[in-house]
């Protein structure tokens, strides 16, 4: 007989426990995902409009690349999902193919992913790097004010 299947709770973080953890780049990734998720819904409404390409044609690309946005924000726990993400940037600035708003559009989303990346990374070293009992709310762990 089977052991009973311990409950799975999600760890929420301690009161002591510093802001910018080893999530935040996650967190700031998904974000930016899912708001492209939803240009690309609109892109395609105005899209379906402009392009030379049919209607059934533009609408099955740009759902298809608004879902391939929110399946690539759920694979963000690997490091192939960083990957895809940032090949789903080159394919949607090449959207702009078909939606010229796309070339100011893919380009403002590309420099937000690179960013949600970059800073992500930098709070979490910065979190690394604190002591682990700092609680910053208190002002425990911080160097004192200059003078």
């Amino acid at each position: 007989m089977r052991p009973p299947a311990r409950p799975r709770t999600r760890r929420s973080p301690s009161a002591g426990e510093p802001s910018g953890g080893p999530q935040t780049r996650r967190v700031l990734a998904r974000a930016t995902l899912s708001m492209e998720a939803l240009v690309v819904l609109f892109a395609t409404l105005v899209a379906k409009d402009l392009s030379g390409l049919g209607v059934g044609t533009v609408l099955a690309t740009g759902v298809a690349l608004a879902v391939a946005c929110l399946l690539v924000a759920g694979t963000l726990r690997s490091r192939w999902g960083y990957l895809a993400g940032s090949l789903l940037q080159v394919v949607l600035v090449l959207a702009g193919l078909v939606v010229a708003a796309m070339w100011l559009l893919g380009p403002i989303f590309a420099a937000l992913w690179v960013a949600a990346l970059h800073f992500g990374a930098k709070a979490e070293r910065i979190a690394a790097a604190r002591p682990s009992g700092a609680n910053l709310r208190s002002g425990e762990g911080t160097s004192p004010p200059a003078q």
